[in-house]
């Protein structure tokens, strides 16, 4: 039966990775909360070690800090760090905006604006993993055909951080960025890059201000 092979320990520890880091981003695991390898492996069906490897990932990537022999916990939400990643993950976007505009097919804006219907859909109900979903599937048409990987990988990288921010201001910025969804679509589909771009750091310029709004909680 050569379907059926053993499960490769980095496909499991990918699978920890991503179930924790998604439980932080959605504050099922809370800022300052203790967190232990024996305690996620039991409730991800895996053993210490891959989890033990995704703790160690999510430290570089500063979702969790850890103080050896004695925490592991998720880190606050801390307004620096949320504005120095969103300008870095804001300049892969419009990098991959300006190289994948001239490439994209007409099925590749459909599917932009799909996303941005479910986007809007969303936001009008609430449903803060709907809408922040779908504007993942919106900009990543842009991702993916620009192909650069190490653009894709900084955005990878550093979004998580910023995504604990919006979840937390969830609202106050989200039925602007319809309309500039909008905007940009229709830039990509005329094929005017310039547009584009520009409406594409609008949209992480909204972002920005959101992140000053916090520093005033």
């Amino acid at each position: 039966m050569e379907a059926i092979r053993p499960v490769q320990r980095t496909l499991l520890r990918d699978r920890a990775y991503a179930a924790i880091r998604d439980a932080i981003v959605a504050g099922e695991l809370e800022p300052g909360a203790v967190v232990r390898d024996a305690e996620l492996a039991e409730r991800l069906g895996l053993s210490r070690a891959p989890v033990r490897e995704a703790f160690s990932r999510l430290v570089d990537e500063g979702l969790l800090e850890s103080k050896p022999q004695s925490y592991t916990r998720v880190t606050p939400v801390v307004t620096a760090d949320v504005r120095d990643a969103a300008a870095v993950v804001g300049a892969m976007h419009e990098l991959a905006t300006r190289v994948a505009v001239p490439r994209l097919f007409a099925a590749d804006v459909q599917a932009m604006r799909a996303a941005n219907e479910r986007f809007a859909a969303s936001v009008g109900a609430g449903d803060v993993d709907g809408a922040l979903s779908a504007d993942d599937a919106l900009h990543d048409v842009l991702v993916r055909v620009a192909s650069n990987h190490a653009a894709a990988a900084t955005i990878a990288r550093y979004s998580p951080l910023i995504r604990r921010l919006e979840r937390r201001r969830f609202g106050e910025s989200t039925c602007r960025s319809a309309g500039l969804h909008e905007q940009l679509i229709d830039a990509c589909a005329a094929g005017r890059v310039d547009e584009a771009v520009r409406v594409t750091a609008e949209i992480w310029r909204s972002l920005a201000e959101l992140v000053d709004l916090t520093d005033g909680d």
